[in-house]
């Protein structure tokens, strides 16, 4: 009897621990209209960026003009600050990037991606999770923001 219970505590163990290493990365819902697509990281590293992986590839969503990208980011990633970076073409047909603002830890998972005119069309929307603090690069002198993962959705425009 002991053994078994050895046996099968040793089995239990095992489980938990392949669970734990093979865990998922958070995805990332992206939703237009009545469509939505859940993305996985196209990067993803630890915390302290030690370790980094390309998990995944960029998802596609149609996203017609005039119409509101959704975004909701899990608990986990709404744990560190993170912000969407975009790019969208203009009424005059220009690719402008821009990115939304910075969402603090634990601020709201949710944000609408809304372009400044009508006419302008989505083609790429990146949320980014920023990873430790920000640093002084010794050599330009500016401050870089390191990037833990990101989630990106193409719109095929």
């Amino acid at each position: 009897m002991l053994r078994r219970t050895a046996a099968l505590t040793a089995a239990l163990a095992v489980g938990l621990l392949a669970t734990a290493c093979s865990a998922q990365p958070p995805q990332v819902t992206f939703a237009a209209g009545t469509a939505s697509v859940a993305a996985g990281p196209t990067q993803f590293c630890e915390i302290d960026l030690s370790e980094c992986a390309d998990p995944g590839t960029p998802v596609e969503l149609a996203v017609p003009v005039g119409t509101a990208l959704r975004i909701t980011v899990p608990d986990e990633v709404a744990e560190a600050p993170w912000h969407v970076v975009f790019s969208y073409r203009d009424d005059a047909g220009q690719q402008v990037d821009e990115r939304s603002r910075l969402f603090p830890p634990g601020s709201s998972p949710d944000y609408t991606l809304e372009l400044p005119t009508p006419a302008a069309q989505l083609l790429e929307a990146q949320v980014q999770q920023f990873g430790p603090a920000p640093q002084m690069d010794p050599d330009t002198q500016e401050i870089q923001f390191p990037i833990r993962a990101s989630w990106v959705v193409r719109t095929g425009a």
